[in-house]
């Protein structure tokens, strides 16, 4: 299956979610030992499967792109042949996928698998890996974290050699070159961060005052989706539904689009914890991560600890703009020395090629997680992803090879709608309720 590293490689990419995609996609174009042949994208139909707006959105295209199952994602490996492949996922999803593949290759040829992270990895840090262990190379955004996974596998005896220090894909755009004071403040607003209504209604308050202070400033909360959509978390508390009935200064707006664009005439990046803030900070944008609800690991923002980042809407208001340490950037892979980024996928991309320079096939995929290490645990995920404890599809899954017709795609569609909406709308109601 696989060819040579010296022809086009073709590359599939399995993602779940809009980020999952637009971080998969980018990865494969950076990490191909040679200009990317045809690139086919695949959407893991579920709860966060991203719209046609999300993903012009994320500015990351395919050849080909289609929604599938599980069952169905299973046969196409089967059926067309790659060199690469990019899951994408969240760490079960992985897990599943690659006892999925393995039991659909057997011991025949197949592509080099590469997994790895969308951004910062601040919570279930062994847990997500240990579900990631077992891919070709497990992609590490920084030399922190290429540290941090290592340690991981290494301490419950795990091979560690898949892992490969790279960077965000997605991190450009021109360096900040713009005055002291700031004409245009964005609040990248995140989907579960921070959860209650309490703390995102402080934020959004503290928002609408700092626009009031400075008239003279374009102040924008940058959201990541319209209602009714879903991202890679799930957002209960949309800032568009805190704002119902308010008055917001004429300087505030709430705005889409493309991270990159906004940062194009962004002055001062504002966040709790999002991956934003490392794109900012990759362009030298000065970049404030709040305090104001504690540096907590719930939060993510303990991430940021001795970036010099921290702080608060109190001293943003007085006119304080943070200076974050070189140090922490270069550990951290983001604002680099010259040129060191254009480097960062190299060593991706010579594991990759010499994978496919192999002259035999490549081994089975053999994650750390088997009926003997967690015979508790590994076939309860697997069956959540219809398979069973030897990762063949289960029976009865639907595993269709036509595209569906007309009606069944407006059932579908209707179905997904209703699904979005339990999960956004009646689910947190009925939570509240059980709490009373």
């Amino acid at each position: 299956m696989p060819a040579s590293a010296t022809k086009s490689p073709r590359i599939a990419v399995l993602a779940d979610s809009d980020t999952r995609w637009k971080w998969g996609a980018l990865t494969a174009r950076r990490i191909a030992p040679a200009a990317a042949g045809r690139l086919d994208g695949y959407l893991l139909r579920g709860r966060a499967t991203p719209t046609p707006r999300q993903l012009a959105e994320t500015g990351a295209s395919a050849d080909s792109l289609r929604e599938v199952t599980g069952a169905e994602f299973l046969r196409a490996m089967t059926e067309e042949s790659y060199d690469i492949l990019v899951l994408a996922l969240v760490g079960g999803g992985v897990q599943a996928m690659l006892h999925g593949l393995r039991h659909a290759w057997g011991g025949g040829r197949r592509p080099v698998v590469v997994t790895g992270y969308v951004g910062v990895v601040y919570e279930k840090l062994a847990d997500g890996l240990l579900l990631r262990h077992g891919a070709d190379l497990v992609l590490a955004n920084s030399a922190e974290d290429a540290d941090r996974f290592r340690a991981v596998y290494e301490g419950v005896g795990a091979d560690s050699g898949a892992v490969t220090e790279v960077a965000l894909p997605f991190l450009g755009g021109a360096a900040y070159a713009g005055e002291r004071a700031p004409r245009t403040v964005t609040f990248a607003a995140q989907p579960s961060v921070p959860e209650s209504r309490a703390d995102r209604t402080y934020l959004l308050d503290r928002l609408i005052g700092h626009a009031r202070r400075y008239p003279e400033r374009e102040v924008l909360l940058k959201l990541r989706s319209k209602p009714g959509e879903h991202t890679t978390h799930i957002e209960e508390l949309p800032f568009q539904k805190l704002v119902r009935g308010r008055e917001l200064p004429a300087n505030l707006r709430l705005v889409y689009g493309h991270m990159g664009e906004v940062l194009d005439r962004t002055d001062l990046l504002v966040t709790v914890s999002s991956t934003a803030a490392l794109e900012s900070l990759h362009r030298r944008i000065p970049t404030a991560v709040l305090t104001d609800l504690g540096v907590r690991e719930a939060l993510g923002n303990h991430h940021f600890l001795g970036s010099g980042c921290l702080t608060s809407w109190d001293r943003l208001d007085a006119g304080h703009r943070p200076e974050p340490d070189p140090g922490w950037l270069d550990r951290q892979g983001v604002a680099a020395g010259e040129g060191s980024y254009a480097t960062a996928f190299d060593a991706a991309r010579a594991r990759i090629a010499a994978l496919l320079d192999r002259s035999g096939v490549l081994l089975p995929l053999n994650p750390y997680y088997t009926a003997e290490t967690a015979p508790g645990y590994l076939p309860g995920l697997l069956a959540r992803h219809h398979l069973g404890p030897d990762g063949a599809p289960l029976p009865g899954t639907p595993a269709t090879r036509a595209e569906p017709g007309p009606v069944r795609q407006i059932v579908r569609r209707a179905a997904r709608g209703a699904y979005r909406h339990g999960v956004q709308r009646v689910a947190p109601v009925i939570r509240r309720m059980g709490e009373l």
